[in-house]
């Protein structure tokens, strides 16, 4: 804060010590904060998005899923191919099949092919990997949101931290001229030394309130900074002051909105289509398998064969009946996942009325706050004058005076509480919609 504003504090409180008044120390007024970087609100939420370890996270699992989609898709059309080559050198000479003679080495490089015609679950997982793709993608949108969601709650946690201090700031101007006009009427004789220690104690409450407010966006610049990945303080870019609009659907439009395409419901339902294609990759173990197999090689006693060369096709059929009951506890671990993504799709389609509501009427209860506060500030701006300008004739008592001072800060900082409690009320809306409603 302002030093000369500490140094008459302080001259003040000397002052006081002839009337009996205890000569305290300066209270801390707040510090100046260093220049730190500003950032808007799209700029917050765009950086947000690319250091949140939710989101990482998200678009990590949307690469892997994509990659396992193209490997299935790979698996359905290409053959597996295999080259091998050895070189064994025994300890007595045998007879070399490769080269129809008598030594000590043996060598060999072969090249197998293989295709299943049939079996493994190879459509079964190429259906897997699509659910799997699909249910990524949503959970990176729902992931995304929730980002946004948080970023704009560390923003406006910002900017309300800056208007909370300027209240106090405030509050404490206020109070200092007050001081001031009663040491007058005290040395005058037109008031008890009481008052000017009444006021002093305002004084002090401000000073340690603004104290806090000054800590308090510190703390809020320094978590805005760790949201889009800086490690010291940023601040937020100022918005506007306008009165929020309505919102441009109506609460029965947004709840069929959220539950026919929110992030979230689309996730729950991603992630059951997943869990039954997961089922379905299970069952398919069942099948017989049907392959088709070729392979070539070479055979002699040197290192780079060519004594014989031979080629062979083959047909394999083969029909898993037991394997001590891993198949059985793989479909039932698959049953049982799906039964729960299942359970939590219907949940959330059931929640989605409730949800909505809850942050509609939010928002709408936000936009008729901020009405009220305004009156709030009004009326106790009006109330505060009237008892100032009483005050100075004598005319009321301080008591009055220094609970109109205490009432307008009051109605100060629920203004400022209200008008940003509907903003993150309004991102908290699109937040489950999945996009922008008012830019």
């Amino acid at each position: 804060m302002n030093q000369n504003l500490m140094a008459r504090h302080a001259l003040l409180l000397a002052a006081l010590a002839p009337m009996g008044g205890v000569p305290l120390a300066p209270a801390a007024w707040g510090q100046a904060m260093d220049s730190v970087p500003v950032v808007t609100l799209t700029e917050a939420r765009r950086r947000a998005a690319s250091v949140d370890p939710v989101s990482v996270a998200a678009r990590a699992e949307v690469g892997a899923a994509a990659w396992e989609r193209r490997a299935a898709v790979m698996d359905l059309v290409t053959p597996s191919i295999t080259a091998a080559s050895s070189y064994t050198h025994f300890s007595e000479p045998f007879f070399n099949f490769g080269t129809g003679g008598i030594s000590p080495n043996a060598t060999s490089a072969t090249v197998q092919a293989s295709y299943t015609l049939l079996g493994t679950g190879k459509i079964a997982g190429l259906k897997r990997a699509r659910a799997s793709l699909a249910s990524a993608e949503a959970g990176e949108t729902a992931a995304r949101f929730r980002t946004a969601l948080e970023t704009d709650g560390a923003y406006f946690a910002v900017l309300a931290a800056h208007e909370l201090s300027r209240a106090a700031g405030d509050r404490l101007r206020r109070a200092d001229e007050q001081f001031g006009v009663a040491r007058v009427r005290v040395i005058a004789g037109d008031a008890i030394a009481s008052d000017s220690l009444q006021l002093l104690l305002e004084v002090t409450r401000a000073s340690v309130n603004l104290l806090r407010r000054d800590s308090a966006l510190t703390v809020a610049r320094l978590q805005l900074g760790r949201r889009i990945g800086l490690s010291q303080a940023v601040d937020a870019a100022p918005l506007d002051t306008a009165p929020p609009p309505p919102l441009p659907l109506s609460e029965q439009q947004a709840m069929e909105e959220l539950r026919a395409r929110g992030p979230e419901v689309e996730a729950a339902r991603s992630a059951e289509r997943r869990a039954e294609a997961v089922l379905g990759s299970e069952r398919a173990l069942y099948w017989p398998n049907v392959t088709l197999g070729a392979s070539t090689g070479a055979y002699d006693s040197e290192f780079f064969p060519s004594a014989l060369r031979r080629t062979q096709m083959a047909v394999t059929v083969s029909l898993p009946i037991w394997n001590g009951g891993q198949r059985e506890a793989a479909v039932a671990r698959a049953r049982a996942q799906r039964d729960v993504a299942q359970a939590e799709r219907q949940d959330r389609e059931r929640a989605a009325a409730a949800v909505m509501a809850e942050a509609y009427q939010g928002y709408q209860t936000a936009r008729a706050t901020i009405d009220l506060a305004q009156v709030g500030v009004a009326v106790s701006r009006e109330t505060y004058r009237v008892q100032s300008a009483r005050y100075r004739e004598g005319a009321t008592t301080i008591l009055d005076l220094l609970e109109a001072q205490v009432d307008l800060s009051e109605a100060d900082a629920a203004l400022v509480q209200a008008r940003y409690a509907a903003r993150l009320a309004l991102a908290r809306i699109e937040a489950l919609l999945g996009r922008r409603l008012i830019e």
